[in-house]
């Protein structure tokens, strides 16, 4: 399941992105002594944790990746769903009682049997758990209210829906972990601080291909193949590949050079990068592949909660419609696309753009350069510009601060791009790139923020969106987590959220969600900005690699080996 985190280092794995490969891979694939060797990669930040199921932040659901499973998996080549800890199901009639008959040769690091109770205690103790801040629960209900999951043996477990839901199989992707290991630890009401950062790698206890075998503050993480993965290749026990260690490296530069040094096997690309590596691609050995739009999303967000510390006068701001759509048409995309990401770039239009398939909306309002337009919507609402700066009605000056990840060079100077459109409506803006972790919880837990520029995970399913766009949801940012609706425009983006995983016709479904994109990219509760290429250089030392769209480089990172006759 592809829930929505928080992308604040969009350009960090290389599995999670792009879409279909414009160049084709041809490696050999019958190769002797393909078990071991190591794949080494680059992060910019360090986890903030790694619990996923309180995850909102990719620097710890990239990890968690490699380490849980769900029930389902989706293919990374066919987008289709397929089974994983589950081996099959069926389901009744009336389409509300699923039976899955989970694996039996599964079994979790420390050597216990995976079970229908980890199934049952992942979905009951912890998902469905109000005291667990997991953004999952949007996602994992039907009309508000939650799967009946029930244990009907060892390896069996049925889920009750109290409704149809579209996108049923797709959403069991979500992570099953130990009840062994964590049933305490719920029971004791310390289950949101378990699994820091600070926890013993062997403490953390998961089913997937890898584990963790070693984190270093600052400097990298470790993960080594679990030698009792379940999933075989023909004969072959998977995982190939012993280690896949992430090097901690902030400045992205500094990626690059290693990248270029071969210190690094695979990095995603800024479009600045293309023209230096490019020229090398053959001398160092690697490849390039410009993949089109990520999925990810790149947006301007202003605070619009009333219960944060933000000022009355900033809310007053914030909250006016005119004022976000004279935001959005003072953005320069076209100088940001050439300036920033080199020409290797697209505006962006909306929460989905055409890498996400069936379900975008390419007829959604578009928010073109047009300052005269910005000012005259100002004007509109009130606001007045005299000597070269900006007033409200109540005559306040119209400054804020403007925050970002200083870890992410392309969106630094994206902002710094924004300060200088904004100067020109009279805007003074304190744009400040801030230390990604600090920046999570200025926006998740504070609250103690003005105007943010950041990033949200995409995909293929709207409703793996809804903890973003339920006005109760975890990520619904602007003004998070309300028990009601704050506006008529969110009520009726509830409600077709509400409709669309219960409508069953594809078709259908798509006319819903058309009219969310629409009602979105009218009221700009986010404010888009570009979409960069999903551009990607590679050592060309992999076998069984198969690059996607949707999966992008790694997604079958257990099939992956490493070509004996490489460097």
């Amino acid at each position: 399941m592809r829930k929505y985190c928080f992308l604040f280092f969009c350009l960090l794995f290389l599995f999670f992105t792009g879409c279909p490969s414009k160049k084709p891979v041809e490696f050999p694939q019958k190769l002797k002594g393909k078990y071991g060797g190591r794949l080494i990669l680059s992060t910019t930040t360090d986890p903030k944790s790694f619990n996923s199921i309180i995850a909102k932040e990719t620097s710890t659901t990239a990890i968690t990746g490699f380490l849980f499973e769900g029930l389902t998996e989706t293919d990374g080549v066919t987008t289709e769903v397929k089974p994983c800890l589950a081996k099959s199901w069926k389901v009744s009639k009336d389409g509300l009682t699923w039976t899955f008959n989970l694996r039996d040769d599964v079994q979790w690091f420390d050597g216990e049997d995976f079970t229908a109770d980890d199934v049952v205690f992942t979905y009951n103790k912890l998902i469905y758990n109000p005291d667990i801040p997991t953004s999952s629960r949007d996602i994992l209900m039907v009309g508000g209210k939650p799967f009946l999951v029930e244990k009907i043996g060892k390896d069996r477990v049925q889920f009750g829906l109290p409704s149809p839901f579209a996108p049923f199989l797709r959403v069991l992707t979500q992570e099953i972990l130990p009840k062994h290991i964590l049933e305490k630890a719920v029971d004791e009401k310390k289950f949101n601080s378990t699994w820091g950062i600070n926890t013993a790698p062997a403490e953390i206890i998961g089913t997937g291909p890898f584990k963790l075998k070693q984190y270093l503050a600052g400097q990298k993480i470790v993960l080594e193949k679990n030698p009792h993965y379940w999933k075989k290749k023909g004969n072959d026990r998977l995982p190939y590949i012993d280690k896949i260690i992430f090097l901690i490296v902030p400045d992205q530069n500094s990626q690059l050079l290693k990248f270029q040094a071969g210190k690094i096997d695979a990095l995603s690309l800024r479009g600045q990068d293309y023209a230096f590596l490019k020229p090398r691609e053959k001398e160092k050995n690697f490849s390039i592949y410009n993949t089109g739009p990520a999925f990810g999303t790149n947006f301007l967000v202003f605070n619009q909660n009333p219960e944060s510390p933000i000022s009355p006068v900033k809310l007053k701001w914030f909250t006016n419609r005119k004022f976000r759509e004279a935001i959005a048409y003072s953005i320069d995309k076209k100088s940001i696309i050439a300036n920033v990401l080199a020409g290797f770039g697209y505006p962006q239009d909306g929460p989905m753009n055409e890498s996400c398939g069936f379900f975008y909306n390419p007829a959604v309002k578009k928010y073109r350069y047009n300052l005269q337009k910005a000012k005259e919507l100002l004007k509109e609402a009130g606001f007045r510009i005299h000597n070269g700066f900006l007033f409200d009605a109540a005559g306040n000056r119209v400054e804020f601060s403007l925050l970002t990840n200083n870890d992410n060079l392309e969106r630094v100077n994206i902002g710094n791009i924004i300060s200088d459109d904004l100067a020109k409506l009279g805007i003074k803006l304190h744009f400040t790139p801030l230390d990604f972790n600090t920046l999570v919880t200025k926006l998740d837990s504070s609250f103690d923020w003005d105007v943010a520029l950041i990033g949200l995970t995409g995909g293929i399913e709207p409703h793996n969106g809804r903890n973003v766009w339920a006005s109760s949801g975890q990520l619904h940012i602007w003004n998070p987590r309300k028990k009601s609706p704050a506006t008529n425009w969110e009520r009726k983006v509830d409600q077709i959220f509400a409709d669309g995983v219960k409508e069953l016709n594809r078709d259908k479904r798509k006319i819903l969600y058309d009219r969310w994109q629409e009602i979105i990219n009218r009221e700009l509760p986010l404010i888009y900005t570009v979409n960069s290429a999903s551009l990607y250089a590679v050592r060309n030392k992999f076998g069984n690699l198969h690059p996607t769209g949707y999966g992008g480089i790694f997604h079958n990172i257990e099939e992956i080996y490493i070509n004996e006759n490489s460097n």
